[in-house]
């Protein structure tokens, strides 16, 4: 008897037929009225808001940013060491390492501005004590180059149920 398809054939119709099956209510998307959560929308008020959700940089901001990068870097700055920052809740920087200021700008925003660029860093952050007695407030991090600023880090902070609020927290930077 003659083979008309062979066994590889079988099995890449009989994959080909499941991913398809498993992908269609992937791709299928409900529109929806809801409005956006406050994440999404970035800081009510103030200045604008970039797509990213992060507010605008404004004039005196980048300014500042561009001042302290030509500043440079401290003298103990060494070629693809860690540089840190630990801020409050309220937005002030307590202790780093080449991070020059801290800034917040709403209900778990802030801006973190180091000593020079970061366009090729990689950065960890978390939720963190401001002093050496406590566990931090539960909670949610996340971290983003800052807009039009390169040697900026945005930071925001949620509660555990995803609402943007106040946190204290440690950064961490990565350079090569």
């Amino acid at each position: 008897m003659a083979r008309i398809i062979s066994r590889r054939a079988v099995a890449v119709t009989f994959g080909a037929l499941v991913l398809t099956l498993a992908g269609g209510g992937i791709a299928a998307a409900q529109t929806t009225t809801a409005a956006r959560p406050a994440a999404q929308t970035g800081q009510p008020g103030g200045s604008a808001v970039a797509p990213s959700g992060q507010p605008q940089p404004t004039v005196a901001e980048a300014a500042a940013a561009k001042a302290a990068m030509k500043k440079g870097v401290s003298p103990s700055y060494v070629n693809g060491s860690t540089s840190f920052a630990v801020v409050s809740s309220a937005g002030t920087l307590l202790r780093s390492r080449d991070a020059v200021s801290a800034t917040k700008y709403g209900p778990g925003q802030y801006q973190v501005i180091f000593n020079r660029s970061l366009t090729s860093a990689a950065f960890v952050a978390t939720i963190g004590t401001t002093d050496s007695c406590c566990i931090p407030p539960a909670g949610e991090i996340s971290v983003a180059p800052r807009l039009a600023t390169p040697n900026g880090v945005f930071v925001q902070t949620y509660d555990s149920a995803g609402a943007p609020a106040d946190r204290p927290f440690h950064l961490a930077v990565f350079t090569p």
